[in-house]
């Protein structure tokens, strides 16, 4: 079964005890989707076709570019500019139609609402938006954490050490929960998503409580009346709270595997 290969992934981002459990494990899956897309598939047929088709994304752009393999982001980036300016085109040539017919026409066509020339700049304007935005990067990582939510839904209602040891975590960041709390009603049965729910709350707003603490004790270090006080656990309190109320995106890699 696929949650057999998919259990491993989730437990050891547990394991990791860290602030979001699903933060780990996507910082995991992004940056082994992105050694794949620059090691040896740059070079199969199928991946290079859907590489062509959507691009990357600004952030994973900047990723690969990171990643000390200039040859492979080349590649990739030489046919998806061919596929690019083909398609762009074929949207120019309709663009420059479209604009000709908007300048020509008289106020009063151009006032009308739904005039057909600006209707057809504005939608050939969004196809041009929809090309620059696409990434496959992006929707391979979408695809594969599906697989893991219905993989941590599994093991929460049916493995009791892994719901224990979820329970008594440090919950998940605010993004993550929200998308828990999507997932809940299509994964378990309708009398556990309640309850369900409440822990999930409690164990939040547990956590909250904690960043808030850190962060203050933090700023008060700055204070001179504080100064030979200890730390306690708010060195990385800026990093830490970022990521619980964004998503991991600054400090430690959520998964000190990673590099």
């Amino acid at each position: 079964m696929r949650y057999h290969i998919d259990t491993i992934p989730v437990w050891d981002s547990l394991k990791l005890e860290g602030e979001c459990l699903l933060c780990a494990l996507r910082r995991k899956t992004e940056l082994g989707e992105a050694e794949r897309y620059l090691g040896a598939s740059v070079m199969e047929p199928d991946t290079r076709i859907q590489v062509n088709d959507k691009g990357f994304c600004p952030h994973h752009h900047a990723m690969l570019f990171s990643m000390s393999n200039r040859l492979g982001h080349a590649l990739m980036l030489e046919s998806h500019l061919a596929e690019t300016r083909q398609r762009t085109a074929k949207a120019f040539a309709a663009l420059n139609k479209a604009a000709k017919a908007y300048s020509s026409a008289s106020m009063l066509d151009r006032l009308k609402k739904g005039n057909s020339a600006r209707a057809d700049m504005e939608k050939i304007a969004g196809e041009l938006d929809a090309m620059a935005s696409s990434c496959i990067l992006c929707d391979s990582i979408e695809e594969n954490m599906n697989r893991y939510m219905h993989t941590f839904f599994h093991l929460y209602q049916n493995d009791t050490e892994f719901r224990n040891r979820f329970n008594g975590s440090k919950a998940v960041c605010l993004p993550h929960m929200a998308t828990l709390i999507q997932w809940a009603p299509q994964e378990l049965p309708a009398k556990e998503v309640a309850g369900f729910i409440e822990k999930l709350t409690a164990m939040e707003s547990s956590n909250l409580d904690r960043m808030q603490e850190d962060i203050s004790w933090f700023i008060k270090k700055f204070d001179y009346r504080f100064l030979d006080e200890p730390w306690y656990n708010s060195q990385d309190a800026v990093e830490r709270t970022v990521n619980k109320l964004r998503g991991w995106c600054v400090g430690q890699e959520p998964n000190p595997k990673a590099k």
